[in-house]
């Protein structure tokens, strides 16, 4: 799910075009997340050892939150490197 064309720029809210809170950079493109309820449904997608049917997919046209996600998130060649990120945002909310 891009709100950006660069994906190696962070990411920005298209609506009031500020930068979004909850991101990291990894070194295939940006985490993010628009609250933690976001972060927490992308962290469950990428921990699945199995990606299949619901709640991950609509059977029609493919539009839910998960299946718009960025190609790379998608693998689970990059699962590590996504839950670190996921991490570090979460440990960044700690410090403030």
């Amino acid at each position: 799910m891009a709100l950006h064309r660069d994906r190696h720029a962070p990411a920005t809210d298209p609506y009031f075009d500020v930068r979004l809170w909850l991101q990291t950079e990894t070194r295939h493109g940006w985490v993010w997340a628009y609250n933690l309820e976001h972060l927490d449904l992308i962290k469950r997608f990428v921990q699945a050892p199995l990606r299949e049917g619901v709640p991950w997919h609509d059977h029609g046209r493919k539009m839910t939150v998960v299946a718009r996600l960025p190609a790379w998130m998608q693998q689970a060649k990059h699962r590590d490197e996504v839950l670190r990120a996921i991490a570090r945002i979460h440990a960044s909310l700690l410090r403030t």
